[in-house]
């Protein structure tokens, strides 16, 4: 089966209430949605906003006009809501951060990783929408082109230009920066 038939057919068949095809949409899109999380949200609001995404996403299953659209339109939920989190955020009065020994480094690592793994993702969140997507898909998530574009609905075409820019953009950054 192909992958785009496949995905229909999940689609169909957790519109009629099995929750394995869902499961198998989530499994298939959870990384795709992750890395939209993590480049609109950071990393410690991705974890929740991917259960909220595929929650709203289970929720409205019946909304979705097109099946072979599942990709596109979950990450649409995905946008949404981390500018829904932005906008709660603006709303409500400041709290007074962890001081800095108190928050780990991202994925565990201390000192140095920890430090280039926090400056290259600040960079990455940064540059222009269109990029910063797929590289977090490509970098953060080890997607290839190909699963980008299955999950995302751009072509090939875009997900290859829109690596390569966005990886341009960021080794100029970087190299700004230092190491």
């Amino acid at each position: 089966m192909e992958e785009g038939s496949e995905v229909v057919a999940w689609v169909e068949a957790a519109r009629a209430g099995d929750d394995e095809a869902f499961r198998l949409l989530y499994r298939r899109f959870a990384p795709s949605v992750h890395a939209v999380a993590i480049a609109r949200a950071g990393p410690r609001e991705a974890e929740d906003l991917v259960q909220e995404v595929f929650l709203a996403a289970y929720r409205g299953l019946s909304s979705l006009r097109e099946a072979e659209r599942f990709g596109p339109w979950v990450h649409a939920i995905a946008r949404n809501a981390a500018a829904d989190l932005h906008r709660r955020r603006s709303t409500r009065p400041a709290e007074e951060p962890l001081p800095e020994d108190a928050t780990p480094a991202p994925g565990g690592k201390d000192g140095e990783d920890g430090d280039l793994r926090r400056r290259v993702l600040d960079a990455v969140r940064v540059l222009p929408e269109a990029y910063r997507e797929t590289l977090v898909m490509r970098l953060v998530e080890g997607m290839t082109g190909p699963e980008i574009a299955a999950a995302t609905g751009l072509t090939h075409g875009s997900v290859r230009v829109n690596l390569h820019r966005g990886m341009a953009l960021l080794r100029q950054s970087l190299g700004e920066e230092g190491p």
